[in-house]
């Protein structure tokens, strides 16, 4: 098939879900703080361990505030009330 000057080719690609997965979880590195107004490096504090998940909160390393969270499904607590 060509189009213009281009010729057209399939690709030959695997199925999507076939595909090896690259990640299970990300870590945020940095995350926007409205107290500084710009993008900070966060630390990274653990809340509670649940069931559902490890429950962690990112906080601006500059000045503390609360900037984001998250629950790890795969965290090293979550197998200790999963069993």
């Amino acid at each position: 098939m060509h189009n213009g000057q281009f010729k057209f080719v399939p690709a030959n690609r695997p199925a999507h879900d076939k595909q090896p997965a690259t990640f299970q979880e990300l870590e945020a590195m940095e995350l926007y703080c409205p107290k500084c107004g710009r993008a900070v490096p966060v630390r990274k504090f653990l809340l509670l361990v649940l069931p559902e998940g490890d429950k962690y909160e990112y906080r601006c390393k500059f000045c503390g505030t609360k900037v984001g969270n998250k629950t790890d499904h795969s965290g090293q607590f979550y197998g200790i009330l999963k069993g």
